[in-house]
């Protein structure tokens, strides 16, 4: 699987009003909430911000997240237009894939981690099959 890194992008992107977001960005971004307002049920809140670029199929981006100790986070993730089969996955700091509960649907996807040190982790998103798209990532803590 190729990874592409988004580690520089994350800053220019999260919470960037000067840069005018797209059609897929914004549908993206609506799907990925939608998806996060689910967890809100159970008492997260959805952090301000998100992250969003292009992704192809085969391809994983992967974003630096701050986490805390004692927290619990869903990391939600969609997609606009055609990627499809999502898979988000969360590293600890040497690239170990770390078990998480999991929710897929279509063209969205979420994982849930509560971290037992405080520290800088990985999320890992990307499309299995479809065509290039634009994703769209938000979390939520608690």
């Amino acid at each position: 699987m190729k990874l592409v890194f988004f580690a520089v992008l994350v800053a220019a992107t999260l919470g960037s009003p000067a840069a005018a977001e797209s059609d897929n960005q914004v549908e993206a971004r609506k799907m990925a909430l939608d998806l996060a307002g689910a967890f809100s049920n159970d008492g997260f809140k959805i952090r301000d911000g998100h992250w969003t670029g292009p992704i192809q199929p085969g391809e994983q981006a992967i974003l630096a997240v701050n986490l805390y100790a004692g927290n619990q986070y869903w990391f939600s993730v969609a997609a606009a237009p055609e990627a499809r089969n999502f898979a988000v996955q969360v590293y600890d700091e040497n690239g170990k894939p770390l078990p998480t509960e999991t929710y897929h649907d279509e063209e969205k996807a979420a994982a849930g981690f509560s971290p037992t040190m405080s520290g800088q982790y990985y999320v890992g998103i990307g499309p299995v099959e479809g065509e290039p798209s634009t994703f769209c990532l938000v979390y939520s803590y608690k």
